[in-house]
């Protein structure tokens, strides 16, 4: 067939058109995807070829008041996987399992990583020796998308001695990225877990760089590509604490392996915790990058309870201790004078009722004021002005004295104390017929029964006493002190105090055994009766709370220890650790010529 020449010029011009639309078609395309979106396909594709490798912050340090390290960070190794999905994962940790030690607990932890946040790589060994990576990187070829890098690693020179107030650091769990505390958080990365790394958690974290390695098609590394300048991780804010890291050594060294219990010590015109201890203690250190399960179980199984802080959480009767509130509530109220009788002496027992109450010591301190009533720790004493102040106006002088919330201290573990705040509470617990105003007073003005008080709260409350009644809130970060006045009394009754106080450390004092040679000590006893018996003899607590130079109280120091016994045995604790740290701070002064 033939085409009349016009015909084919005009099919010559419509095929031409064609071609021409197809190529503008194409040439948009083209126009469109190079240059208007070249920055998205291009970020696309790069994010395709380079993979985004988190640079962990390190910590800030937290230091002592002299600018020793309490905490710092060091050199470590972490290993990580590019998976491309789970049965990559799985695959490669089976091979990593046959060249370095993994456990169950470890790729069970990996999965979990990976599941939480795919994206991310997926670390598998957070805290690698050094062994472990020369292993590791001498099989490269075989593990082409793992991830060898140090890390900072969280360091705590003095490890146990420590742990009562330093705390921890660990992993973030899924349950805390759903708080708003951790928002912005992401899974994988370290957060404090106790004490000051917990409270100080937004100051000390850091922030996260980031590095990029390229990866081929398979998602295996073939270059390291480096990090930005402004990607490069900046470390957390420091942290100064009051802590006097030779009097926490010293006290640790004391406790050593064989006493159970906690104590403080405290600088009483500010507040500031010049040390905190737990006994028996842990090691920080083996928390970070994950305890194992061993070590854990050797803590939890530990039937003195190493994790629970003795110092902070554990409420306990304070025992004699507490008869010097007992004192001020009466003394405020004008119900007791230093220098008034009870209408019964000390036989050493005093018949309330039909039952005999009987006084520690049983031969009888006979007719005692209030002054010798407290250098004696007489119990017949304080029975009557339990009995004298009543049941109400102790329960309120106790709460306005601070005995029935926590202390107040900068760490999250602060246990409020177990003292009732209203008469109710008794018909509440044991019914209206269950109980006696009278045995429920003078167990209470004695610091037993329903009078359960932290070692940081006695101390808290000392330092009232040695501060002529205003009271110093415990801060171990340096900051300003927070001081408020709990009770009110005359020059004269607070000189008397504080002489009765004297006493209990002189001759013919409860705690005579533990004076100090050229520092007149202040301070109070207490056998603390638990109710637990073994082998027929009851296990109490031996407390003491002191202050010293007693005209100029530098130091206040509460110790108790756990089933010690009897408060004497606190006593010459607690003055060894008041002798170590006056014998400190006046050397101390010499050397700088203050």
């Amino acid at each position: 067939m033939s085409f009349h020449p016009n015909e084919v010029a005009r099919r010559a011009r419509v095929a031409l058109g064609l071609i021409g639309l197809a190529f503008g078609v194409l040439l948009a395309a083209f126009f469109r995807t190079q240059v208007i979106r070249n920055q998205q396909w291009s970020l696309r594709s790069e994010e395709n070829r380079l993979r985004e490798v988190p640079l962990p912050a390190p910590r800030g340090n937290i230091f002592d008041r002299t600018g020793k390290i309490i905490a710092e960070n060091v050199v470590g190794y972490t290993v990580s996987i590019l998976p491309q999905s789970l049965d990559s994962l799985k695959g490669t940790l089976r091979r990593v399992a046959t060249l370095v030690p993994l456990s169950k607990g470890e790729m069970d932890a990996a999965l979990r990583r990976y599941n939480r946040s795919p994206v991310r790589p997926t670390v598998i060994l957070p805290d690698a020796s050094f062994d472990e990576i020369s292993v590791l990187e001498e099989h490269r070829i075989d593990l082409p998308n793992l991830i060898i890098q140090s890390s900072p690693k969280r360091f705590y020179p003095e490890g146990g001695d420590v742990a009562a107030f330093v705390g921890t650091i660990g992993e973030v769990s899924d349950s805390e990225l759903t708080l708003p505390a951790y928002a912005g958080y992401k899974p994988g990365q370290l957060v404090g877990k106790q004490g000051l790394e917990r409270e100080y958690e937004t100051q000390l974290r850091g922030r996260e760089g980031s590095r990029f390695v390229e990866v081929d098609a398979r998602g295996r590394v073939v270059r390291d590509v480096g990090a930005r300048a402004d990607l490069q991780p900046q470390q957390g804010k420091p942290l100064y604490t009051n802590i006097d890291l030779d009097l926490q050594e010293y006290i640790a060294h004391v406790f050593g392996d064989s006493l159970t219990g906690g104590a403080v010590a405290i600088e009483p015109r500010t507040g500031a915790v010049l040390a905190l201890y737990s006994a028996p203690s842990w090691d920080p250190n083996q928390f970070v990058g994950g305890v194992s399960v061993a070590y854990y179980d050797s803590l939890l199984n530990d039937t003195r309870a190493p994790l629970y802080n003795k110092a902070t959480q554990g409420t306990y009767p304070p025992g004699s201790t507490w008869k010097l509130a007992t004192s001020v509530i009466g003394l405020e109220d004008s119900l007791v004078s230093m220098d008034a009788h009870m209408p019964q002496p000390c036989t050493g027992r005093y018949l309330y009722g039909n039952r005999y109450w009987r006084c520690h010591d049983l031969n009888g301190h006979g007719n005692l004021n209030l002054a010798e009533a407290i250098e004696k720790s007489c119990d017949i004493y304080f029975y009557q002005l339990g009995l004298k102040i009543g049941l109400s106006r102790l329960i309120a002088g106790g709460l306005k004295l601070g005995f029935f919330d926590p202390s107040g201290i900068d760490l999250p573990e602060d246990n409020a104390p177990r003292f009732p705040n209203r008469l109710q509470y008794f018909d509440q617990k044991y019914g209206p017929r269950g109980w006696t105003q009278g045995a429920t007073v003078m167990n209470m003005s004695i610091g037993q029964g329903e009078n359960a008080q932290t070692v940081i709260n006695m101390a808290k409350f000392y330092t009232a006493l040695a501060e002529n009644g205003v009271e110093a809130t415990p801060q171990i970060a340096a900051r300003p002190p927070e001081l408020h006045r709990i009770f009110t009394l005359s020059d004269d009754q607070l000189a008397s105090l504080r002489a009765a106080l004297v006493g209990v450390v002189q001759a013919g004092g409860t705690a005579a055994s533990a004076q100090i040679q050229g520092v007149v000590l202040a301070g109070k006893t207490g056998t603390a009766q638990t109710g637990i018996r073994r082998n027929g003899v009851e296990l109490n607590h031996a407390w003491f709370a002191g202050f010293a130079p007693a005209d100029d109280p530098k130091i206040v120091v509460v110790v108790m220890i756990q089933f010690g016994g009897e408060g004497p045995r606190a006593a010459r604790v607690a003055s060894s650790i008041i002798g170590h740290y006056l014998k400190s701070s006046v050397t101390s002064l010499v050397e700088t010529g203050g």
